[in-house]
């Protein structure tokens, strides 16, 4: 598989007064295309700082990132906008629907962003919402759906522009074990049928069991690159 993603010497450094804090400390690694990935580590171990990065919602201060053989840091905002909106899906542990704002019309955000007319946008909302079961809901407000329906509900929301990457930062968090279980499913076969490579950040060693490759921060460094103990099918 060719490379998605490639870093070379990542560096991030926050300035907090007269205090330098070293989030990401010279990180190279290179994830591929239809990779199933965790990222995992303590809090301020510099993993989140690294899914901004890789979500182009923020630079590093020194080094390289590579999306598709494209050096993220030679872009400006407007094309950095434009990429995060066609290639890169997010999906973050408090969900972000807007609560006034249907299933269905929430999965037509992006497509409202990308100028995509309004019947082809409910088209491919729907084929969105359907693909991840939530067929019959597109009506339903989020106060009317499961914490693991709205959680259903981003996802389909980040796919729906045919993201190529799946950015997903503690998806689980906020959701019961069987909700929990679903989801990861839902990433699972994803990324199996569709070939969207899914990245997942978690502090939970069972939803890091489901990915193929675990990567471990700690103190703004990778501490360890490995295949995961088990690979079971959600």
């Amino acid at each position: 598989m060719a490379d998605l993603i490639e870093t070379r010497n990542l560096v991030k450094v926050y300035n907090s007064g007269d205090v330098k804090v070293v989030a990401l400390d010279e990180i190279s690694l290179t994830i591929d295309a239809g990779g199933l990935v965790a990222v995992m580590g303590p809090s301020g171990s510099g993993k989140s700082t690294f899914m901004n990065i890789l979500g182009c919602l923020d630079k590093p201060t020194t080094g390289k990132y590579f999306l598709e053989g494209i050096d993220m840091g030679n872009l400006d905002r407007d094309q950095l906008a434009h990429i995060r909106n066609r290639k890169i899906g997010f999906v973050f542990q408090t969900f972000n629907l807007l609560a006034r704002t249907s299933a269905l019309e929430n999965v037509e955000l992006p497509l409202i962003y990308s100028g995509v007319p309004a019947g082809k946008r409910r088209e491919m909302a729907m084929d969105a919402l359907h693909s991840v079961g939530l067929s019959g809901r597109e009506d339903h407000y989020p106060n009317q759906l499961s914490g693991g329906e709205q959680q259903r509900v981003a996802i389909a929301r980040a796919l729906v522009n045919s993201s190529a990457i799946i950015l997903a930062d503690e998806p689980t968090g906020n959701l019961d074990s069987k909700s929990s279980h679903e989801i990861i499913s839902i990433f699972q076969r994803l990324n199996i049928e569709k070939g969207i490579t899914v990245i997942i950040v978690t502090h939970e060693p069972d939803v890091a069991a489901f990915t193929r490759r675990n990567i471990i921060f700690r103190d703004g460094k990778v501490a360890e690159d490995k295949i995961a103990q088990k690979n079971t099918s959600a």
